[in-house]
């Protein structure tokens, strides 16, 4: 039974061994079968990489030398191109060249100019920064000079704020690190619903998407202002933006597709103090005695900008009496407003003179029977007075139906975001207003 035993381990070693010795011998051979086709690989990598490099044909030329100059008050262009050897007759080519694409006489101050020359001191051409979008490049030509304007490579991306009215909204804008201008954009959205002045309240609240423009990473302005709503007085307006395919005109709408701007403008003035309203008994204030006031009075410093508050036509513009220095508009649906008190007018303002609703026309004065700088708006209708601040106006031209589906879908989304403001800061993409 012991010799049967050793005979079965005996064998099991053989095998085990067998086994062992087959398993060296399949290593040795892949080994050999991946030694091969590495050493084959590797010929190939080694033959490819010659004709994988990229050798420049040219040897690059030498880097230009930049000088930067920024334009201090009273500098002119020969007082810059003259500090690097300009001759006076190269000066006036150089300006008679760019004049057709922009006047070099109008360079601002704090704007920068650059020039780049050759190693060998040789001019090659001035860059001059118009605005944070556009510059003037002047380079070297054959023959003479050649003028263009380009453009910043300027990228643009949707921002939103959002906020609550304590005083007034260009300081609650100012407070989430936005310039007055989106302030004073957002006002003429909705000012024919809001008097931003007189009609606002702490509380107030408003969200704003808009797009933010920036260049090397920096912000250099706004474009437009995409969709919007403003909560004043616990009743909310919205807004939305869309552009026409067709004609490419825009303008904004609410959700239902009524156009924002109504047939007047709710002030004309913005954001100024009504001092003295419409009345039909009023104590002058001049002569102590009660009589109508047909008029919204409005305080303001004397040059502020008077705007009409409708499209129209100027039938009188001049001195009329105890008024003063006043303007008349005619506008369509026998109204017509008059502007009262006036320091002077606008340019191109005379009688005859179209003008459009938002359109500077006018500056505040003290002019005729007045104690003080204010603006005396008045609004005839079929020949009679009427309150402005009570008066109900019509809502102008509708979104075109043929266009209000595609409207709708946006509009849709972008009031989603104003409901729900942190999921902007996650959209990669947004559709064109």
């Amino acid at each position: 039974m012991r010799k049967i035993k050793i005979k079965v381990a005996k064998k099991r070693k053989e095998a085990q061994l067998i086994f062992l010795l087959f398993f060296i011998i399949a290593l040795f051979i892949i080994f050999l079968w991946l030694s091969f086709f590495y050493k084959k690989h590797s010929c190939q990598t080694i033959k490819a990489k010659p004709t994988e490099l990229n050798i420049p044909k040219e040897v690059p030329s030498n880097p230009l030398q930049e000088e930067k100059i920024i334009i201090k008050n009273g500098m002119t262009l020969t007082d810059i191109l003259s500090s690097y050897n300009f001759t006076p007759v190269a000066i006036g080519i150089l300006s008679k060249k760019a004049k057709p694409v922009y006047d070099l006489a109008k360079i601002k101050a704090g704007h920068e100019v650059r020039l780049y020359f050759s190693p060998q001191k040789e001019f090659i051409s001035l860059e001059y920064d118009i605005d944070p979008e556009h510059y003037l490049l002047i380079q070297t030509k054959k023959d003479g000079y050649q003028a263009d304007i380009k453009k910043f490579p300027v990228v643009t991306k949707p921002r939103m704020i959002w906020g609550t009215i304590n005083d007034n909204l260009i300081e609650a804008v100012n407070q989430k690190w936005e310039k007055d201008y989106l302030a004073l954009s957002v006002a003429e959205i909705f000012a024919w619903d809001i008097d931003f002045y007189t009609d606002l309240r702490s509380g107030d609240s408003f969200k704003i998407i808009f797009e933010k423009k920036y260049l090397k990473g920096e912000s250099v302005g706004y474009g437009h202002i995409l969709a919007a709503s403003f909560t004043n007085q616990g009743k909310t307006f919205e807004a939305y933006r869309y552009t026409y395919p067709d004609s490419g005109e825009s303008d904004y709408f609410d959700l239902e597709g009524n156009s924002l701007r109504k047939e007047f403008l709710k002030s004309p003035i913005k954001f100024a103090r009504i001092t003295s309203c419409f009345s039909f008994r009023r104590l002058h204030p001049i002569f102590k005695i009660y009589r109508p006031h047909y008029g919204v009075d409005y305080a303001a410093k004397v040059g502020t900008p008077v705007q009409a508050t409708a499209d129209g036509i100027v039938t009188f513009v001049g001195w009329n009496g105890a008024s003063g220095r006043m303007i008349k508009i005619r506008h369509s649906q026998a109204y017509e407003t008059l502007y009262l008190h006036l320091r002077n007018y606008a340019k191109g303002i005379r009688k005859g003179a179209k003008v459009k609703g938002g359109q500077i026309i006018g500056f505040v004065g003290s002019s005729g029977e007045s104690t003080g700088p204010h603006l005396d708006y008045r609004i005839r209708y079929r020949g009679k007075y009427i309150n402005p601040l009570a008066w109900r106006f019509k809502p102008v031209n509708p979104l075109r139906r043929e266009y209000f589906q595609e409207f709708k879908a946006k509009a849709n989304l972008y009031r989603f975001f104003l409901q729900t403001p942190l999921a902007l800061f996650r959209m990669e993409s947004f559709p064109k207003p």
